[in-house]
């Protein structure tokens, strides 16, 4: 008996979003199909199994993704140009999915139109594909300012470090790294003027807490990683080890991906809509 009603409870919450859909019929923000069992919030099933890995080689460091498939078949550790002429802070990066249609669609519902029921799908992904993470000490979001943080009322950062951090049983510092300079939205901004609105603009309150930590340093979207990199710059002067950093995506230049696979993206969002 105890076993069959734990099994209720369990069913509950699917029961009552069926319920909802049933009552409020919803529809997939990218292909407007109809939700119906769908388990991912404002998602069907279709759409959200096209976010899938890049299959294209790497920068060892950074991450950034090199034109060429074959760029690293000889040299695994290969980097990128600018990691080559100036190190980042931070120890290694790995920024999993390209910023793209339909992953841009939900973390721009959970960021930006306070969907946090996307939270917890989102951080799925990231934990499906984490990488060999050695002796990480301490797990922490990139931070918000005050201001951005009372807008914004959570720091969707934080929201997928800590789902993250119960996964690896790590535990998730959100109050030590903290931003004190504000700064205008970063989405439109060249690599050099972030990095000019960037410089100071966080610190560390406890430094002993960390000194001589390995942390690993969650956020949404990597773009030109100087928010990142700056955290991580923080972070090592404070006395940290080794910084590394995991996003779930990462901004594509179309020019680095080969034409055979956005043929293939295009041929698999033509499936999905019925085209």
């Amino acid at each position: 008996m105890p076993s069959m009603a734990h099994s209720w409870i369990e069913a509950i919450p699917q029961l009552m979003r069926r319920a909802v859909r049933f009552l409020l019929p919803a529809e997939c923000a990218v292909c407007h199909v109809p939700l119906a069992n769908d388990p991912i919030p404002h998602f069907c099933s279709g759409c959200w199994s096209t976010i899938v890995l890049p299959s294209h080689s790497r920068c060892a460091r950074c991450d950034c993704p090199f034109v060429s498939p074959v760029a690293t078949r000889y040299s695994p550790t290969h980097l990128c140009h600018s990691c080559a002429a100036r190190p980042p802070s931070y120890t290694r990066a790995w920024t999993l999915y390209p910023y793209q249609s339909p992953l841009r669609d939900a973390i721009c519902l959970f960021k930006y139109r306070g969907k946090v029921s996307l939270a917890t799908p989102l951080a799925r992904l990231m934990v499906d594909q984490l990488p060999a993470l050695d002796s990480i000490d301490l797990i922490m979001p990139v931070p918000l300012h005050t201001g951005r943080m009372r807008e914004r009322e959570f720091n969707q950062s934080l929201l997928l470090a800590d789902r993250i951090g119960r996964h690896l049983c790590i535990p998730v510092s959100c109050v030590n790294l903290i931003r004190t300079v504000p700064s205008p939205a970063q989405t439109t901004l060249s690599r050099k003027e972030r990095l000019k609105n960037l410089r100071g603009a966080f610190t560390v309150t406890r430094p002993g807490s960390i000194d001589g930590k390995r942390i690993l340093l969650i956020d949404d979207v990597f773009t030109t990683g100087a928010t990142v990199n700056e955290c991580a710059k923080t972070l090592r002067k404070a006395g940290s080890s080794d910084v590394f950093v995991l996003t779930l995506g990462r901004t594509i230049d179309a020019s680095h991906i080969p034409d055979r696979v956005l043929a293939a993206r295009t041929q698999m969002t033509t499936d999905i809509m019925g085209g």
